[in-house]
């Protein structure tokens, strides 16, 4: 058995200071002492699959990152880690629990996925190995996870055993309160836009110093029509990930950042709405394309047209929230919503379909990926 510190202060001095995930009995004392200690940042999240997108924004932001959750959580995170970190080759640290381990007595549920741990993260082609129980293992175990991540920019896992930490007990915190934020509705009684209208209205009052990220399927393929620049990260899988991804950026980055997100994908990853809103990056401007569809399928309904986008967004404690449903009125809210700090929702109703010549970004994930976090390395500047 170690320390928790005995874990996170080599770990820091390999640059892995920003943690993310959902708790397990087995991580109690690793991730209290991450909270405690301020030379490290933890963003709860709601789900394992919004840790894994809240890491690789981080990462795109120039962070090293630990995803923290038990095993059963992998069930959550594996659409993530093979359709975003994989084609994008996002590396991130995963701490997984071992839940349910062979020859010890667990819960019934953690049974079968105490069975299929290790076999399903090479299933997942994930290189792992056991986290460190002895301090003369520490060492070489970060070294041997940190030249794997560099080696194939891919996610290295850590399982941990029942027993491998020592507790030192987590020190009182008291959770942000914030304030009530302010509901604007800009809607009028008018033919609903296209999504290709709307991307021009954000195109056209963004800040040039802005990183946008578009959610998975035509709303990426229509940004990438529109224009393409190096600010811009399509999402080519990882639904419901656009929000989670965009929190990362912004707490590590003091950049405006824009996520664009469809009414199907945000309904996905609900829970990421709550994780904003308590982070509260100001920084951050979240709009919803809600064309009450799935687009990109077939066009079957979502059940977004039952659902305040708006009201779930300033209930968990975005600083704004307006409705649109015309170009004029959206790009109103959008400038309003650069002008003061966030985070910040636009729920914009749009109509169904897209361009007939749609055609798809040209460049692979891993250098879109590459040229994201290259411009979000560069010198802030405040043009517009």
């Amino acid at each position: 058995m170690i320390n928790a510190d005995d874990f996170l202060g080599p770990a820091r001095q390999e640059g892995f200071d920003f943690y993310t995930g959902v708790p397990c009995s087995y991580l109690t004392p690793l991730i209290n002492r991450v909270i405690n200690d301020p030379a490290n940042r933890y963003v709860g999240a709601a789900s394992e699959g919004e840790a894994v997108g809240i890491a690789a924004g981080a990462w795109l932001a120039g962070r090293q990152t630990v995803v923290m959750c038990q095993n059963s959580g992998l069930g959550n995170a594996v659409n993530p880690l093979t359709s975003l970190n994989a084609p994008f080759q996002i590396p991130t640290l995963l701490v997984v629990t071992w839940r349910g381990q062979p020859g010890l007595a667990d819960e019934p549920q953690h049974e079968l996925m105490g069975q299929i741990t290790p076999a399903l993260l090479d299933t997942l082609r994930i290189p792992h190995m056991a986290f460190p129980a002895t301090a003369d293992e520490i060492g070489p175990a970060i070294a041997a996870m940190s030249a794997s991540l560099n080696e194939t920019r891919l996610p290295f896992a850590f399982i941990m055993e029942k027993g491998s930490v020592h507790d030192d007990g987590l020190s009182e915190t008291t959770p942000p309160v914030r304030p009530s934020g302010t509901r604007t509705d800009l809607s009028v009684s008018a033919e609903l836009p296209t999504r290709y209208a709307i991307l021009e209205r954000v195109l056209a009052a963004v800040p040039d110093n802005a990183a946008i990220v578009a959610s998975t399927g035509k709303c990426g393929r229509e940004l990438f029509t529109l224009a393409d620049r190096p600010q811009h990260l399509y999402q080519v899988g990882s639904m419901g990930c656009a929000g989670p991804m965009g929190l990362g950026v912004a707490l590590n980055s003091d950049r405006p950042v824009v996520v664009l997100d469809g009414d199907g994908a945000a309904l996905m990853k609900l829970g990421a709405f709550a994780t904003i809103g308590a982070m509260g990056p100001d920084n951050l401007v979240h709009i919803i394309l809600d064309n009450g569809v799935h687009d990109s399928t077939g066009g079957q309904p979502t059940v977004s047209p039952s659902v305040d986008f708006a009201g779930a967004a300033l209930s968990c404690g975005y600083a704004g929230a307006a409705l649109a449903n015309d170009p004029d009125g959206f790009e109103k809210a959008f400038v309003a919503a650069l002008e003061k700090p966030g985070p910040h929702l636009i729920h914009v109703r749009i109509r169904p379909g897209s361009l007939d010549s749609l055609g798809r970004p040209t460049l692979s994930p891993r250098e879109v990926a590459d040229r994201f976090k290259a411009f979000l390395a560069e010198p802030n500047s405040t043009t517009g």
